[in-house]
């Protein structure tokens, strides 16, 4: 009987503190709850958002590459000129002036064969008066390169810069200009025109006869 009343005795006081550690432990899960939802609320609340919405992902606008324009001539023609100046002072060769050019202000005007090879007569169609270069293949552009120099045409590979930093290559073919119609006229009437003219001359050359006494 004695034995009984001691396990009953005992095991009072341990049921209580498991009950106070429960209720203690419940206390602390609902105040750490109560201050998640807290700080959660207060984020929402500062970020302007309504926490009784459903959340929606903030979408970027996709920004859509470009082609990077060109220049102007002017710029380029000024930036040619302080490459040039720094060349001197560096004793070194100065760029060609072609380089200050693109692909599509230039114009085929003639092609020929020498010692060197292939070389072609470009035009500067941007520039007044029009000037004209004779390249060689391997030659820089503002915007690509001379690759080739073929029977009636040229060979360019041309850079193309876009506004997110890649760049794509590709080729471009310029052949060489044909003469214009009036243009074609306007030589034969020079040449027939200065055939008469030659004349007198061709004629003075033949020794006069002596004239009687």
């Amino acid at each position: 009987m004695m034995h009984k009343k001691v396990i009953r005795y005992g095991l009072i006081p341990a049921l209580t503190l498991s009950a106070i550690s429960l209720a203690a432990f419940s206390v602390a899960a609902q105040d750490a709850a109560g201050v998640k939802a807290e700080v959660k609320a207060g984020s929402e609340k500062s970020s302007g958002r309504d926490p009784f919405k459903k959340y929606q992902p903030v979408l970027k606008p996709i920004k859509v590459a470009a082609k990077l324009e060109p220049p102007s001539i002017q710029m380029r023609i000024e930036r040619y000129r302080a490459q040039k100046i720094a060349a001197a002072n560096a004793h070194v060769a100065a760029p060609k002036p072609t380089t200050a050019l693109l692909l599509q202000e230039v114009q085929v005007t003639g092609i020929f064969r020498t010692p060197r090879g292939w070389s072609a007569m470009v035009e500067a169609t941007p520039l007044s008066p029009k000037l004209s270069y004779v390249v060689y293949p391997g030659e820089s552009f503002f915007d690509g390169q001379l690759v080739a120099i073929e029977e009636g045409r040229l060979v360019f590979r041309r850079d193309i810069v876009w506004t997110d930093g890649h760049k794509e290559k590709s080729i471009e073919i310029k052949p060489l200009r044909q003469a214009a119609p009036i243009d074609a006229m306007t030589s034969s009437q020079s040449s027939a025109k200065a055939s008469p003219a030659d004349a007198p001359a061709a004629a003075a050359a033949k020794p006069g006869t002596p004239e009687k006494q």
